[in-house]
């Protein structure tokens, strides 16, 4: 079987504009002169930082594959949230990968939603339930937060997908947090999962946009098995086939 996790990592389609990196240009047969001169970055102006590298786990890949192998997603767009590793893979109703991205989970660790607190106001909201359950999710865009409308992961928990918040996002360093090497300090929101603008605006949202798609939240804690149960038969047929 194709490992369609590994052939995306081989691709790196991360969103030129999210990373910040500038895509190759065509080669020309003769290139014409250049007119004006590169201006200088300003003093103690630093460059644009670049994602980080998106490595697939052993998990996502082992996930990506089952939904690809069994339709898992009944022919709708999907995304693999790997919370671990703080990225998140996106992937076309064929199961062609599209593209990655770095995220932002929830500041808790723990794969349940607390019970009632999708009824709560975030300033509510405390330590432990500011969590991203893990699971698989039919995910659709509604009601507006902010004004704007987002994609709902669990709208009974209040979990959506969105790109940073604006307000939050200065004060908390979020854009920061996305872009440093590691996913140590990726964990900051309420429960909701934070991609680039980029990644959103162009790959995720037209994708999910007519009739949602599925959402696979991998575990912090829980075995893999455990919130997605279909693995196992998985297993079991690999098993048979050897």
């Amino acid at each position: 079987m194709i490992h369609v996790l590994r052939a995306l990592a081989a691709l790196a389609l991360i969103v030129p504009a999210a990373a910040g990196a500038h895509p190759a240009k065509p080669v020309h047969k003769a290139a014409k002169p250049v007119k004006k001169t590169a201006k200088a970055r300003p003093a103690g102006k630093a460059a644009p930082a670049a994602m980080p590298a998106i490595v697939p786990s052993e998990a996502a890949t082992r996930v990506a594959e089952w939904v690809a192998a069994s339709n898992d997603n009944h022919s709708l767009p999907w995304a693999v949230v790997d919370k671990t590793n703080a990225a998140v893979f996106l992937f076309d109703p064929q199961g062609k990968p599209l593209g990655s991205a770095p995220v932002l989970i929830g500041i808790a660790v723990g794969d349940e939603a607390t019970p009632g607190v999708g009824s709560k106001k975030l300033a509510d909201l405390g330590p432990a339930e500011k969590t991203t359950p893990a699971g698989r999710f039919l995910a659709k865009f509604g009601m507006p937060v902010g004004g704007e409308r987002v994609l709902w992961v669990d709208y009974a928990t209040s979990v959506a997908l969105h790109p940073i918040p604006k307000d939050a996002g200065a004060r908390e360093k979020r854009r920061e947090r996305m872009l440093s090497p590691t996913p140590d300090d990726n964990r900051i929101t309420f429960g909701c999962i934070n991609v680039p603008k980029a990644f959103y605006g162009k790959l995720l949202s037209p994708l999910f946009r007519k009739k949602g798609g599925y959402v696979y939240v991998l575990p912090d804690t829980k075995p893999l098995e455990d919130v997605f149960p279909r693995l196992r038969l998985q297993a079991v047929a690999n098993a048979a086939a050897r």
